[in-house]
């Protein structure tokens, strides 16, 4: 049985998934679990709100399926009063790179890279890329790269690296699609290093970051995945089953290491 997904004082429930990865049954009964689709794996959410997290693809068997997934439940979604509001991550940069750029030898910030080896060395698959045509590249690239939702501030990568991209979160979604409109081999690995960035809100200094990012860009918790909870917090990914809330309470990290054994996790933000 799922969660009560009725509405408490005109409030809709908020969740949040991210990093599938390709595992695309594991997404699924996750989202069956949190009461979001039913058994035929259609929106069972009514006016609930789902935010996915980025990283669809890549190292799992099944990128196409999930981001197919993604796509016909935003749509479900948005017919019965609800949304699902995917967000990008740096393996659909990744991804995207590899589709624009391919081997082309790029000098940035010193070092030389290609997209095809960043994209083998991260779990990049041939049957993803095949199925990646115009109309998928122009979807994936459209996608924002940060949001808010009430109190939550949303994001794929526990970095502060968005904010040089922006002082707003219209002004640096708009940065980072242009980017990827566009056809400079340089910027796009500047947006790849930037979500590359991961752990910022950890430790001592974490707070300050964390707060650093609220001030700028709104919201009271920031909500991520990228950075898997056992690596974060070293403990084995299959020790936990909840996403985990650290930095002073100032973040939450949902990335439950679904590729290293870890759970597919669905969080709920609000109403609690």
């Amino acid at each position: 049985m799922g969660p009560d997904r009725r509405t408490v004082r005109g409030v809709s429930p908020t969740f949040a998934t991210s990093d599938p990865h390709g595992h695309l049954s594991e997404l699924t009964a996750a989202l069956r679990e949190a009461g979001l689709v039913d058994a035929q794996s259609r929106w069972a959410g009514g006016a609930a709100r789902l935010w996915v997290l980025g990283d669809l693809v890549d190292r799992g068997p099944d990128g196409l399926g999930v981001i197919a997934l993604v796509r016909r439940l935003v749509e479900e979604a948005a017919a019965a009063g609800g949304a699902v509001l995917p967000v990008l991550g740096n393996h659909e940069v990744i991804a995207l790179g590899m589709r624009r750029f391919g081997d082309t030898e790029v000098v940035h910030r010193g070092v030389r890279r290609t997209f095809s080896s960043i994209w083998s060395r991260n779990g990049g698959l041939a049957s993803d890329q095949a199925g990646i045509d115009e109309e998928l590249f122009t979807w994936l690239a459209g996608l924002p790269a940060i949001a808010r939702d009430g109190a939550h501030l949303l994001m794929h990568s526990d970095t502060t690296s968005y904010l040089e991209w922006g002082d707003s979160v219209g002004a640096i979604n708009d940065a980072v699609r242009a980017t990827l409109a566009d056809d400079d081999p340089v910027a796009w690995f500047d947006v790849l290093v930037g979500l590359g960035q991961r752990h910022e809100f950890a430790g001592s200094a974490g707070p300050l970051a964390a707060r650093r990012m609220l001030r700028a860009l709104g919201g009271e918790r920031i909500v991520h995945g990228h950075s898997i909870i056992g690596d974060l917090f070293e403990e084995r990914c299959d020790s936990y089953d909840e996403p985990r809330l650290y930095c002073d309470g100032l973040a939450l990290d949902i990335d439950g290491g679904i590729y290293e054994g870890g759970p597919c996790l669905v969080a709920r933000l609000s109403p609690r």
